[in-house]
């Protein structure tokens, strides 16, 4: 059994780095062929691993991989900078 849940784990992950644009734990449930319940636990692991992140927007809960936020992030910087030397 063990196996069959890191076989999902896996699944879920690679279905959000799939989508770099973001997804919703239902999203994700609906991708993944599992139960919201089910997607939700696996996706508190991987938040709590570090491999993805989560952005609340409204009513819902976006989730991104990390790689995502990081180049936001660095683009963002890069846009600030650009502004400060015009």
């Amino acid at each position: 059994m063990a196996k069959s849940s890191e076989e999902t784990k896996e699944k879920i992950y690679r279905i959000i780095k799939e989508n770099p644009e973001g997804l919703t734990i239902q999203e994700v449930a609906k991708k993944a062929g599992v139960s919201r319940i089910t997607a939700s636990i696996y996706i508190h692991e991987l938040l709590g691993e570090g491999k993805i992140t989560q952005r609340k927007i409204g009513a819902y809960r976006i989730l991104f991989p990390k790689e995502k936020v990081i180049e936001e992030v660095k683009m963002k910087e890069l846009v600030e900078k650009l502004k400060k030397k015009s």
